[in-house]
């Protein structure tokens, strides 16, 4: 006598990675009209409720069978570390496949940001990065990175309205476009977290053809280019992209995104002591600022156990920012946060404190 199993139903699709039209469309499946799927998204976006049961507007029925048509739940956060200076918190965010991924929000006087991985570790190897030891182990999906959005803003209390969302986590965004690009398309609908398109920047360390898709895609974001040298010898050695796309191919893509976004690319530079600090990097730097238009983001570099490299001193720093400043057109240097908990720029997937 053979026993028949039951059937177990594919589970839905999460709503974190859905748009609202392919919303509407599992909705008309069910025979529910389109208007409902503005009322779940602004109930899940906007009022920040993770239960059908509380969405009171959506008749009984709907509510019932929601679950036949997406997902509502969150992956679990394994852990969040938080700085002395409590302006910082890294999230160790546990996806379903048991992998890990790493996602942080800083707190400044003027603003809340959020930074988001795309990758679960990431292939290009940069020579400074933890994340870059790890290697590659996949892409993440859309959903699960816009649920890194909704997994800290729900930390947070929603209490920042307007925040800003970057890019700059595990992975390289570029590398994984597909998803990037649906979940910025998420976050940015109207009637859901309605984030505008100059509030997010993806950084990319120079992935060509897929720099060209971002700009035509509609979507005005930031670009931040992780430039870190100046001529092609040193950047082959610390962001070994560039032997495929080298200055000659990388700079002018990066000029173009500016002339058809309208906005001003920000270039990334790891200030690694005695390798990119001289003078004569500080004058190819603000040449090839003055070229695109750009401006110009220092950041000192965060050690990462096991690198060789050492991050300069605060006068050599402000040097450097000084050599600049008469020729580029806008330099910040970055502040270090979140180093004590392994959330600073280039640490995330190496070491995890305490809980």
């Amino acid at each position: 006598m053979h026993t028949t199993l039951p059937i177990q139903p594919a589970p839905s699709p999460s709503i974190y990675g859905m748009s609202r039209p392919e919303l509407a469309e599992r909705l008309a499946g069910l025979g529910v009209p389109s208007y409902r799927a503005d009322q779940i998204y602004s109930w899940v976006f906007r009022k920040h409720h993770r239960s059908a049961e509380q969405m009171t507007n959506l008749p009984s029925t709907l509510r019932e069978a929601l679950d036949r048509v997406c997902g509502l739940g969150l992956p679990e956060v394994a852990s969040v570390h938080g700085s002395q200076d409590g302006r910082t918190h890294k999230f160790v965010v546990a996806l379903e496949d048991g992998a890990r991924v790493e996602c942080v929000s800083m707190r400044t006087e003027r603003r809340l940001t959020f930074c988001l991985s795309s990758q679960v570790g990431c292939a290009l190897k940069c020579a400074f990065c933890a994340t870059g030891l790890m290697g590659l182990k996949r892409n993440l999906t859309a959903a699960e990175i816009v649920a890194q959005v909704v997994v800290m803003g729900d930390f947070h209390g929603w209490n920042d309205d307007r925040f800003n969302l970057v890019y700059m986590g595990m992975g390289e965004p570029l590398a994984n476009v597909d998803s990037v690009l649906e979940s910025i398309r998420i976050v940015h609908d109207p009637r859901g977290l309605n984030l505008g398109a100059r509030r997010i920047t993806v950084s990319t360390s120079g992935i060509v053809p897929n720099l060209r898709r971002l700009a035509e895609a509609g979507l005005p974001v930031g670009l931040a280019l992780s430039l870190h040298a100046t001529v092609d010898d040193l950047r082959d050695e610390l962001v070994p992209v560039n032997k495929r796309w080298p200055l000659r191919e990388l700079l002018p893509a990066a000029r173009e995104y500016g002339r058809l976004t309208g906005r001003r690319v920000t270039l990334e530079y790891i200030l690694l002591a005695g390798v990119n600090d001289r003078p004569e990097d500080a004058i190819r730097l603000a040449a090839i600022a003055r070229d695109l238009p750009s401006k110009i983001n220092l950041i000192p570099y965060n050690p990462v156990p096991g690198l060789p490299w050492r991050r300069p001193a605060p006068e050599a720093v402000a040097d450097f920012e000084r050599r600049l400043l008469p020729i580029a057109p806008a330099v910040t240097v970055r502040q270090t946060m979140g180093g004590e908990i392994w959330a600073a720029c280039g640490q995330l997937g190496g070491l995890e404190p305490p809980a």
